[in-house]
């Protein structure tokens, strides 16, 4: 048995538009940037030949960039020059394998949801609360890329160490 809880240290996002991304998720989420934007090129450098083995050779090229949350978990935006990308049709394949949200905790859920909204993003579901009268509450929302958060009013082992009887 695992002596200890791994960290999460980072998530990483595809977006089609780089630039714009960093610019949403620092002014909507206040997440700070820390490194990039930097290109992927798969190249004969030692970060090409990197990008090469990470994303394979399908690789044209790319930008990304590493920004910072507010608990040291970090945001890493991607960006693909691939012909083919860009958004899914449906951003909540929950039945299939695989990530389909991160989840980040804002206090003041409403509040939160109406600034994604009125900054291109999109609210996916009511907001709800967790457990009837706990105030503990949770919506999902998309950025204007498509990926989708969810919002929690109070921390992940608070919300989910609620007693439910």
């Amino acid at each position: 048995m695992n002596p200890y809880p791994r960290s999460i240290n980072h998530i990483g996002l595809t977006v089609t538009d780089l630039d714009k991304a960093i610019a949403w998720y620092q002014e909507i989420l206040g997440y700070r940037l820390i490194l990039g934007p930097l290109d992927l090129v798969p190249d004969d450098t030692y970060f090409g030949r990197m990008a090469r083995d990470i994303l394979g050779s399908r690789l044209k090229r790319g930008r990304f960039a590493h920004l910072a949350t507010g608990n040291g978990v970090g945001l890493e935006l991607f960006e693909f020059d691939d012909p083919e990308a860009g958004q899914r049709e449906n951003n909540m394949e929950y039945w299939k394998n695989g990530y389909y949200h991160i989840a980040i905790t804002d206090p003041d859920v409403t509040k939160l949801v109406r600034q994604i909204t009125e900054n291109d993003g999109k609210q996916r579901t009511e907001v709800w609360e967790i457990f009837p009268e706990s105030g503990y509450q949770l919506v999902y929302c998309e950025d204007p890329w498509g990926n989708v958060i969810e919002i929690y009013s109070h921390g992940y082992e608070m919300t989910w160490s609620y007693p439910k009887s």
